[in-house]
């Protein structure tokens, strides 16, 4: 999945990281391969999220809003996509309420950015072909 598979569902990434650096860093490892949008604060996150992001790399330690804010609004808000913490904050020193799909310690490298967003693409999939195999109780309104 990813890395430009013309075969496969094409998956939108948004990277959020304070660092613009290390935001079109992340960036640039996933083009061509990934539609990715950077967003470079949470505020900024939360004006170019939409429906059409399936995974987005987000940051905890950021200057006003922070991560875990932007991680609960998004969920309060209904969004459903796929969330990786990519943070140099250790998880077990300081655990996230909301709920998130996986956790990247920085520093990372690109083959860890593409194995965990192939994975998380890998179970959107995965919920996708589910709901459409189930059978439709007629029962319920």
């Amino acid at each position: 999945m990813g890395q430009g598979n013309t075969e496969e569902p094409n998956v939108d990434v948004l990277v959020v990281d304070d660092d613009p650096r290390l935001a079109d860093l992340f960036a640039a490892w996933l083009e061509p391969g990934w539609a990715v949008t950077t967003a470079y604060g949470g505020e900024q996150a939360l004006e170019v999220v939409s429906d059409a992001i399936d995974v987005i790399l987000l940051d905890r330690r950021m200057p006003g809003l922070s991560g875990d804010e932007v991680l609960s609004l998004l969920r309060a808000s209904g969004y459903d996509c796929a969330v990786i913490i990519v943070s140099a904050i250790d998880p077990s020193s300081e655990p996230v309420e909301a709920h998130f799909d996986d956790y990247l310690v920085k520093p990372i490298s690109k083959a860890q950015l593409i194995e965990k967003i192939d994975r998380v693409t890998s179970q959107i999939i995965d919920r996708a072909d589910k709901r459409e195999t189930e059978p439709v109780d007629p029962t319920v309104n």
